[in-house]
């Protein structure tokens, strides 16, 4: 196969977001570990749909943004395949319909594994299925709720309490309250990459109309909101360590804060999309570095 073939498509999937995919479903698993519940056909199955879902993701927000006009010939982020012609919306529409196949083949594969209950079977099937609604519809479809402002909301959900808690789950089978913080510190830094995003697009967004938090806000009062998601991330897991307190190298992660306080530099400094749009990938790696040292952390 061609390499000017399988660039395009490199490139469609932004291999770049695969670490905050990965992120929620690291925490899930450190977390089983510390309780003593850790599988490791778990973890690989559930990365693994995690996977194909964020390629989902993008692939459908690719060809969305193209079909609703947000990617025009005035945004300044990096190139979109569909956009810019170097694959066709019939390629991309076949091979989102791949990705569905494959995150659905995965998750049933992960559920007959993990789930030991028809009840649990059935909630997490139908969880998967909403997944996969979500990861198309945030910018593809009619009505795409992306363009409603409500993306903050569904990648908080998403790539936090349902990643981390339904990941623990699956390998514990059980429930935990506490678990609600570091899920929510996860779900608040994958929103903080969205609104990266958004800021970058805001020029762009505004003429399509996809009213993101930034074009709703104003570009100040984003960087404020983009400020709370970071400090509030690191709140939670502040008071998930004071609850659960047992050895001082739980506050590992705190070597983390530094990447934080930067990212939230250049965002309020930067203007130029070309300058912010490194720093969803920093924000990203800062991610998970957070969850390796927060997990490593709590298995003491």
């Amino acid at each position: 196969m061609k390499a000017n073939y399988i660039t395009p498509w490199l490139t469609a999937f932004r291999l770049r977001t695969l670490p905050l995919a990965l992120a929620g479903i690291g925490m899930g698993s450190f977390l089983a570990a510390s309780f003593g519940a850790f599988r490791w056909q778990v973890l690989v199955l559930c990365a693994l749909t995690a996977i194909f879902l964020q390629i989902l993701s993008n692939l459908a927000n690719d060809y969305g943004d193209f079909v609703h006009g947000a990617d025009s010939a005035t945004r300044q982020g990096p190139s979109r395949m569909v956009q810019s012609g170097q694959i066709s919306p019939a390629a991309m529409r076949r091979a989102i319909t791949w990705l569905v196949v494959l995150s659905l083949a995965s998750g049933l594969g992960l559920l007959f594994w993990a789930i030991d209950s028809w009840q649990s079977f059935w909630f997490f099937l139908g969880l998967g299925v909403l997944s996969i609604v979500a990861a198309i519809t945030y910018t593809a479809g009619s009505r795409p709720y992306g363009y409603m402002g409500l993306g903050d909301i569904s990648v908080f959900i998403f790539f936090g309490l349902v990643a981390v808690l339904g990941t623990f789950y699956l390998h514990s089978r059980q429930f935990q309250v506490w678990l609600l913080l570091p899920a929510a510190s996860c779900g608040l830094f994958a929103t903080a990459v969205l609104n990266i995003n958004n800021i970058r697009d805001i020029d762009s967004d505004r003429e399509a109309g996809k009213l993101s938090i930034p074009v709703r806000w104003g570009r100040k009062r984003a960087v404020w909101y983009h400020i709370g998601l970071l400090v509030l991330g690191v709140v939670c897991a502040l008071v998930y360590v004071w609850g659960n307190y047992s050895h001082w190298l739980q506050f590992l992660f705190l070597i983390t804060v530094p990447l934080f306080w930067r990212n939230a530099q250049a965002i309020a400094t930067h203007t130029e999309a070309q300058a912010i749009d490194p720093y969803l990938k920093q924000m990203a790696l800062s991610t998970l570095l957070f969850v390796i040292s927060f997990g490593l952390g709590n298995l003491w």
